[in-house]
């Protein structure tokens, strides 16, 4: 365990005196996502500040620092048989819990075990004036006024330095299986739908390479009658399968060369029609695109189809990779990031490019 809030504390006390830049950096495995860093920053490394800081298993409640790797929690709470049910991707060993929640990344159970924004009680906060803020607490009813914890979903780091976090946890699944079958693209988002709309223990629906995988997780009895009843192959493989989608290391995202788009869109909306190769996830909620595109292009697409779409790996990063957005609610996050970071220390233009 190390508390590192002192050194982090006065080199955030130090970057405004001496008005420079920060650019916050955990365990350094998402340094692909969002726009290019700016380079003339200075650098605040989170990556010592780690350690549990209070589990309570009963409870079902975990506190740790921001710069403590998914690696280490999970094996925390494998020994209590628990689990985080949002399922955070691991681009690498060093994955850091406080990057998972700045960058708002949940894994295939989303849809129906909610995302790493739900799981969120409170956290820490140095703000850009250097001060220590507490938000939020350690039970689900602490929420008065602006929900500055779950803020920080998505904000990757705009808003200021988390240092603590607390989340809810819950216990593993006593029994999964995986049900596979061959499925045209124009049909699955359909299906899935279909499936997904039934009292059944679902809670992965992917479509990838012309099949479509469903997995089903719970008490041994109904998952064992869910995969009598629906059709479909049982998987043997079928944990391996899901931990590769959900750290991005199937052979889809093999190709880091290519751009890799993100399409958050109405789970049964048509399949936008681009030339390459797709996966659909999240019941259709999310589907990935890997093709040479540009944004101006494809956020009409994404538009028709109920959502939103982002540049999430390759391809042109100085210019902006997230999905546009109006006047109004432009004017409304920079207020927000007034009133965190005045002078603009943290992340500057790593969201957006007017940020």
């Amino acid at each position: 365990m190390a508390d590192q809030i002192q050194a982090i504390q006065e080199q955030v006390f130090q970057a405004r005196r001496n008005g420079q830049k920060l650019n916050i950096v955990g365990g350094g495995s998402k340094s692909f996502m969002g726009r290019q860093a700016d380079s003339e920053a200075g650098i605040l490394s989170m990556a010592e500040h780690t350690g549990v800081v209070e589990y309570h298993p009963v409870e079902l409640v975990l506190t740790v620092r921001a710069g403590t790797s998914l690696k280490e929690i999970e094996a925390v709470l494998a020994e209590q048989g628990q689990c985080l049910h949002f399922e955070p991707p691991r681009f690498g060993e060093a994955s850091t819990i406080g990057g998972t929640l700045a960058c708002n990344l949940s894994g295939p159970a989303r849809p129906w075990t909610g995302s790493v924004r739900d799981q969120v009680l409170g956290i820490r906060l140095l703000n850009g004036k250097g001060e220590h803020l507490r938000f939020g607490g350690q039970v689900m009813k602490n929420v008065a006024g602006y929900d500055v914890s779950r803020l920080q979903a998505g904000a990757m780091g705009t808003l200021g330095v988390m240092t603590e976090i607390s989340l809810k946890v819950m216990p593993k699944p006593a029994a999964t299986a995986t049900l596979v079958q061959e499925m045209a693209v124009d049909e699955v988002v359909e299906y899935m739908n279909r499936r997904a709309g039934e009292p059944k223990p679902i809670t992965g629906a992917c479509w990838v390479d012309g099949k479509v995988y469903l997995r089903l997780a719970g008490a041994k009895s109904a998952v064992e009658a869910t995969a009598e009843k629906w059709s479909g192959d049982v998987m043997a493989q079928g944990d391996a399968f899901w931990q590769k989608v959900q750290d991005m290391q199937h052979g889809f995202f093999a190709d880091p060369e290519v751009p890799l788009w993100r399409f958050s869109l109405d789970a049964t909306a048509k399949t936008p029609e681009l030339d390459g190769p797709w996966m659909i996830d999240w019941i259709g909620s999310q589907r990935w695109y890997r093709g040479d595109a540009s944004l101006n292009d494809l956020e009409p697409l994404a538009r028709a189809a109920g959502g939103q779409v982002s540049l999430f790996r390759g391809g042109d990063r100085t210019a902006d990779v997230m999905h546009s957005q109006p006047e109004a609610l432009k004017a409304i996050q920079r207020r927000v990031k007034a009133s965190f970071d005045p002078d603009g220390i943290f992340n500057p233009g790593r969201l957006y490019s007017w940020l």
